[in-house]
């Protein structure tokens, strides 16, 4: 039943949630504002080489491009200043004293080094999926928005590794979005991310959670957003994909780095997500202890349908305005391997997380 009224009345607010064409903004080039877009890398020489022009070479009127070269050992510095040739709006910042783990130094640094106000945030390993991204993350910023939520889908690519990255993705997704939706915003992602100076200056930066490694996005959104400053942007045209990992290993590691932070969620967020993760594990492990020890089969049947019903009827439209149908007739199956995923990384979540933002 609980599983029910998350995907009925909260999930189902995402799938028909209006979504506004950027191309329709009414504002001139000349009255948008300037835009700070900061890259952090580690060892990112060939992600450089590969995605960094189309961020450089977005269509937006005003904006420059910080990449922060963080403590690399291959030729990123090479690369960026043959980059620098081409595009005078780049900017590269390279940090080659020792810092505290993590990538939130790195960020800070890139943040200082901005010229302006809005500051749009991106990894090396992603690429926007359109010239129109900046016009599109953008375009949520306006009166007292200061926070947008952007979507970072991962590539599609053949595997059953490829397709659970993808479906957890967007999972993780569904939660954020539907929770900024009613009001109860507690995450973003660093991949696309939208923010002001101003509102990030007067959160004191990430000082509030320097101790641990991760959280430069998630714990920077569940303490500076409200239901009022905070927005999302679901138009296909503002997506940033990011490559995926192609093992279980690499795709563990990663994980790991994001998943501990949520213990410094607000308990209203902590209330809710646990509530959700609770009933979906117990929705399948405690109706099948029913049906073996109470030999309720039928019933457990007619609960399972009614559930699987509703998550496919409102998953559909949700998965197509994320332009990721093409996992909707895995959408059940990869649910129930859900359930591994709580179960590999409960660990996790009891002992900490390392202390590395690069694997």
């Amino acid at each position: 039943m609980v599983q029910l009224l998350f995907w009925l009345l909260l999930f189902s607010r995402l799938a028909y949630y209006p979504v506004a064409d950027p191309n329709l903004s009414k504002t001139p080039d000349e009255k948008l504002p300037s835009i700070s877009v900061v890259i952090c890398g580690c060892n990112e020489a060939d992600n450089f080489e590969k995605y960094l022009d189309r961020f450089l070479s977005q269509d937006y009127p005003s904006f420059e491009v910080i990449v922060v070269n963080d403590n690399s050992s291959d030729n990123s510095e090479k690369i960026l200043l043959e980059f620098k040739i081409k595009y005078s709006i780049l900017h590269a910042v390279t940090i080659k004293e020792p810092h505290p783990p993590g990538k939130k130094f790195a960020l800070q640094v890139g943040i200082a080094a901005a010229k302006y106000d809005l500051l749009l945030l991106s990894d090396a390993d992603c690429y926007p999926s359109t010239p129109l991204w900046m016009r599109s993350m953008q375009s949520v910023i306006e009166k007292d928005v200061f926070i947008g939520l952007g979507y970072s889908p991962y590539e599609s690519r053949r595997g059953l590794l490829n397709h659970f990255i993808r479906f957890e993705a967007i999972y993780t997704a569904i939660q954020y979005f539907s929770f900024s939706i009613v009001g109860l915003p507690y995450m973003g992602v660093g991949r696309n991310l939208i923010y002001t100076k101003s509102l990030y200056q007067q959160q004191n930066g990430f000082s509030a959670h320097l101790d641990i490694a991760s959280g430069d996005d998630d714990l920077f959104v569940s303490a500076a957003a409200t239901g009022r400053n905070t927005a999302v942007m679901l138009a296909a045209k503002s997506f940033v994909f990011s490559t995926p990992k192609s093992t279980w290993g690499g795709y563990y590691h990663q994980k790991t780095r994001h998943l501990t932070t949520s213990s410094r969620y607000k308990p209203v967020h902590k209330i809710g997500l646990g509530t959700l993760a609770a009933s979906h594990f117990l929705h399948y492990s405690a109706g099948l202890a029913w049906g073996i020890v109470g030999d309720q089969w039928c019933l457990v049947l007619a609960f399972y349908l009614a559930r699987a019903t509703v998550v496919a009827m409102v998953s559909r439209p949700i998965l197509s305005r994320l332009k990721s149908l093409s996992l909707w007739p895995w959408i059940l199956f990869l649910d129930v391997l859900y359930l591994f995923y709580y179960i590999v990384f409960a660990p996790v979540l009891i002992i900490g997380n390392p202390r590395t933002w690069k694997h």
